[in-house]
C-alpha cells in the first residue's frame, strides 16, 4: 500500500500537483457577474463598515476570497466591546467562554469548523485550518484547542471585565435564595445574548466563501453547541447558486436545517430576500405557527451575483432586522423584512 503523505511528498519534490484530493473537486464557475465583488455581513451600520473594510480592501485588490472572509470575521472575534463573538463573548453558566465557527468554500464545496473552543480569541482561523490542514471538518473542545496550540495559536482568558461582571449579575439573579450578590459597580445589560456574525463574500471571479462565527448562548450548558458551526445550520454555500447565514436560536436552526434551506430555495428560483422570507416562515411552521413563536432567527443571503438578503422571524417598525455590505458602489445597508410583529 502507497503511503499517501509520502505520495504527495514525491510528486511535490517532481513539481506535479494533484488537482483532486480528498473529492474536493474544483469547479469551474460561470464569468463573474457585473455587481461582483460583494462582501456582506450580519451586522448594521455601528459594526458593518468596521468589520467589511479589511475583507473589501483584499477583494477588491484581488486578492484572496478565503482571506477577505477570515480578516473581516475577525475583527468581530477580536473586539471585547462585542459580547456574543470570540473574545468578550459572554460565558456559559460556569463563567468559560466557549467558541463556535465554521468556514464554506464554494470552489471546491469543502468547510472546516470548531465547536465548544475554549481560550482561543478566533474560532474562524482555527476552522480555515481544519478545512485546509486535515480530511476532517468538525472538531471540538480539548481537540480543537489542542489543534489551534499546535497551529501557533495562543490560549488565552476569553472572559472580559465587562462580560464577567455581567455574567455575575446573571448568576446572583438565579435565586434570591442563593448566596451570590451582584457586583458593586456598574448597570450591566441582563438580556440573553444569541449574537453571531456571519461574513459571505463573492469575489470577481464568482465564486463564493463564508463564516459563521459566536461565544454561542450566553449562560449555556457547558459544551452545547448550536447552529453556527453546523454546515447546513448557521452556514452554507454552493457556488453556483448562492450563500446563506444565520444568527439567533440555534436549536431551530438545527432541526430546520436553516441555512441549506435558504441556498435551495434560491436554487428554485427565489431571489435571496425570498429565501430569507421562506426560511423563517419554515421555522414558524414547524414549531405550529405565529402564535407559538417566543424567539426569533435572522437570516442574511447573497446569490453569485452579489444580489442580497434579509429577514427575521421578529421585528418592528424601526427595529428591522438589517445587513451590511461592501461592493463596488460602495457601503450599504440594508433593511430587511420580519414575519411577526413584536
Amino acid at each position: 500500500m502507497i503511503n499517501r503523505r509520502n505520495f504527495i511528498k514525491t510528486l511535490s519534490a517532481l513539481g506535479i500537483s494533484l488537482p483532486v484530493m480528498g473529492g474536493n473537486v474544483a469547479r469551474s464557475n460561470p464569468a463573474a457577474k457585473k455587481n461582483n465583488p460583494v462582501i456582506i455581513c450580519s451586522r448594521d451600520e455601528n459594526w458593518g463598515r468596521k468589520v467589511l473594510k479589511p475583507g473589501w480592501d483584499i477583494l477588491s485588490s484581488k486578492g484572496s476570497l478565503l482571506d477577505a472572509v477570515e480578516k473581516s470575521a475577525n475583527i468581530t472575534e477580536l473586539d471585547p466591546e462585542d459580547t456574543s463573538v470570540g473574545y468578550g463573548g459572554l460565558p456559559n453558566e460556569r463563567g468559560v467562554v466557549q467558541l463556535d465557527a465554521s468556514i464554506m468554500y464554494g470552489p471546491t464545496h469543502n468547510c472546516g469548523s470548531v465547536a465548544a473552543l475554549e481560550g482561543i480569541k478566533t474560532p474562524c482561523s482555527v476552522a480555515r485550518l481544519v478545512m485546509e490542514r486535515t480530511d476532517h471538518i468538525h472538531i471540538v473542545g480539548k481537540g480543537a484547542q489542542e489543534f489551534a496550540v499546535a497551529h501557533g495559536f495562543k490560549v488565552e482568558n476569553l472572559l472580559t471585565e465587562k462580560s464577567r461582571r455581567i455574567w455575575l449579575r446573571w448568576k446572583e439573579n438565579l435565586s434570591d435564595e442563593d448566596d451570590w450578590f451582584p457586583p458593586k459597580d456598574g448597570n450591566y445589560d441582563t438580556d440573553r445574548t444569541t449574537g453571531t456574525i456571519n461574513v459571505l463574500a463573492v469575489d470577481g471571479n464568482g465564486d463564493m466563501a463564508g463564516i459563521t462565527t459566536t461565544s454561542g448562548l450566553a449562560w449555556k450548558i457547558p459544551g452545547r453547541i448550536g447552529d453556527s458551526p453546523i454546515i447546513g445550520a448557521g452556514l452554507y454555500l454552493d457556488n453556483e447558486v448562492g450563500a446563506v447565514g444565520a444568527t439567533g436560536r440555534g436549536e431551530e436552526l438545527l432541526r430546520s436545517c436553516g441555512s441549506f434551506y435558504g441556498v435551495e430555495q434560491m436554487r428554485a428560483g427565489k431571489s435571496p430576500q425570498e429565501a430569507c422570507e421562506a426560511v423563517c416562515q419554515r421555522i414558524i411552521d414547524i414549531n405550529g405557527g405565529k402564535d407559538k413563536i417566543d424567539f426569533s432567527d435572522k437570516m442574511v443571503a447573497m446569490n453569485n451575483d452579489g444580489e442580497v438578503g434579509c429577514a427575521a422571524i421578529r421585528g418592528s417598525k424601526g427595529r428591522e432586522p438589517e445587513l451590511a455590505y461592501w461592493s463596488k458602489k460602495g457601503f450599504k445597508v440594508l433593511k430587511g423584512t420580519y414575519l411577526i410583529e413584536s
